[in-house]
């Protein structure tokens, strides 16, 4: 049972919606598993009133770090001093931590939960063709983490076609091997939906499904054990990860992440 006092450090998940977040239990677990008096808590807000937030984050004087789910990943970016070089490429940051000087300090770490969780279930990342469905912030991170497994090409598919070639174009400076994709998934080894199709009030698939073939990987963000992609892939014979698996493996990654403050 995780215990609560007057000594304990809060940290929060922010994001609009924040129902299907599972972070907060996970690492309050973790924290207290790992020996941190430390709780996560979820906040529900909007892009309005994102910058008033941040502002009273850095007013409350137990709080030492912050989650960022959708669609505060960039401008939780811009609050940000210092950032890791993932994030300085990607503009965006999905964890936030105090700096010695009390100021905040930013990385991107979704792109990482995604390998590993591929990694966890035995599927070879490097040297296989992939396609990526949504150029946001997780979008943007996966993407960035494929390149560093080092994907042998990787396409990107948005139907916002400005967030897609702007991420394009970051990436083509880290790689110049990428391109644009579209909703089909035929002839990828690797397919990444990092849309919120599949979560509650997004109800349509993000890639034609009757291209799926069973050599595929199948991966999404949305964290449902089954999406109607992963259901679809899984009836084809695709091997899957769904955000589940992702947020199982963030976890240790956010932990980590947040020790080294603590620790400071």
């Amino acid at each position: 049972m995780v215990s609560i006092d007057g000594a304990t450090r809060l940290y929060y998940i922010v994001g609009d919606p924040i129902n299907q977040v599972k972070s907060p239990a996970g690492m309050s677990s973790a924290f207290q598993r790992a020996g941190m008096n430390a709780v996560m808590l979820p906040a529900h807000v909007s892009a309005y009133h994102v910058a008033s937030f941040l502002e009273a984050a850095n007013q409350t004087k137990n709080c030492d770090g912050i989650v960022v789910t959708v669609p505060h990943k960039f401008a939780c970016f811009e609050h940000c001093p210092t950032v890791s070089d993932r994030a300085e490429h990607l503009n965006a940051v999905n964890v936030m931590r105090r700096n010695d000087n009390g100021l905040w300090h930013g990385d991107m770490v979704d792109g990482l939960g995604f390998v590993r969780a591929a990694g966890q279930i035995g599927v070879q990342i490097t040297g296989k063709s992939a396609l990526l469905v949504g150029a946001g912030g997780a979008g943007s991170a996966i993407a960035l983490a494929l390149l560093e497994a080092d994907v042998d090409s990787l396409a990107v598919h948005d139907l916002d076609e400005a967030r897609r070639d702007t991420l394009i174009e970051k990436l083509r400076k880290v790689r110049g091997d990428v391109h644009l994709g579209s909703s089909s998934p035929r002839g990828y080894d690797v397919i990444v939906n990092a849309t919120p199709a599949g979560m509650k009030g997004h109800d349509y698939l993000p890639v034609e499904i009757a291209d799926l073939d069973s050599r595929m990987f199948v991966g999404c963000v949305v964290t449902e054990f089954d999406t109607p992609l992963i259901a679809a892939a899984k009836a084809r014979g695709c091997r899957t990860a769904t955000g589940i698996d992702m947020y199982r493996a963030l976890e240790s990654i956010m932990l980590e992440f947040f020790q080294y403050g603590a620790k400071r």
